[in-house]
């Protein structure tokens, strides 16, 4: 009962893969890391040596799963509870990005900490359009639309506190494969929803963003309730998203269309002595 490293997605994936997939609503965020390591190389999210770790319960199977790439805290997945106390005495952590009880467990064992972020994962369940719909309609975004969804995702990211430098490289991507959704009224794109590629059966509605002068006309509902229904239309077993628990706005939409909760996450940084 032991937690083993590697910095090979490839062989991360060979042996903790499945559990990942078993369990794919929990660990979305070690499923989609992990495919774009293997897609874009082991410095997909910078210069530093990703680490990905697995941990074995009694009975040799694979209960626990975290990766790491330097800049950014690791990010832990489903885990039992043994891996998560075994995990603190088998890898320095200078933050994590886990479940509520496991997060919380870890931070205990920090002499002091601080709560940067808590996010709630939602599944969506019966489907309920926007009621009233706002004017408009739906979408698909596309080549022509480049320039203002980077414009607009690099304003999501600053809004997020996430890193703009990769706008380009998400819309292109997105856009490809048919995972920008916009709502436009009178011929003018006043919305946007994002959703990643399917990975077991999954996809992650992300990226949903309105510019200041067009909120609260409910085109963020409208748009996202368009992006679950195409997704699921393409396929998709399961549609999550996660969104920010500070923004009691958005998480009340979200639930008015029909998203459940699954789990809260916290992001959650040692502080030194």
């Amino acid at each position: 009962m032991s937690w083993t490293f590697t910095d090979d997605v490839d062989t991360f994936l060979e042996t903790a893969g499945p559990s990942l997939a078993a369990r794919p609503a929990e660990n979305t965020l070690l499923l989609t890391v992990t495919a774009t390591l293997r897609d874009g190389g082991p410095h997909a999210y910078g210069a530093g040596v990703p680490v990905l770790g697995w941990w074995r319960g009694p009975d040799g199977e694979v209960a626990g799963a975290l990766v790491r790439t330097p800049p950014f805290p690791p990010v832990l997945g489903s885990a039992a509870p043994e891996a998560v106390r075994a995990l603190a005495d088998a890898l320095p952590l200078p933050g994590i990005n886990a479940d509520r009880e496991a997060a919380t467990a870890l931070a205990a064992r920090w002499p002091r900490h601080r709560v940067d972020e808590e996010q709630r994962l939602y599944r969506l369940g019966t489907a309920v359009p926007p009621s009233p719909a706002p004017a408009g309609r739906p979408r698909a975004a596309t080549g022509a639309d480049r320039a203002l969804l980077v414009t607009w995702m690099r304003a999501f990211g600053a809004e997020t506190g996430q890193a703009g430098d990769s706008a380009e490289h998400i819309v292109d991507e997105r856009t490809a494969h048919g995972g920008l959704t916009l709502w436009e009224t009178d011929g003018m794109p006043v919305s946007m929803a994002g959703v990643s590629g399917r990975i077991a059966g999954t996809v992650r509605v992300s990226a949903v963003y309105t510019p200041p002068e067009h909120r609260g006309r409910g085109y963020a509902a409208a748009v996202t309730a368009e992006a679950g229904r195409l997704a699921r239309e393409d396929g998709a077993a399961e549609v999550l998203l996660f969104a920010d628990l500070a923004n009691p706005t958005s998480n009340g939409v979200y639930l008015r269309i029909g998203y459940e909760a699954v789990s809260d996450r916290l992001l959650i940084t040692a502080e030194p002595e």
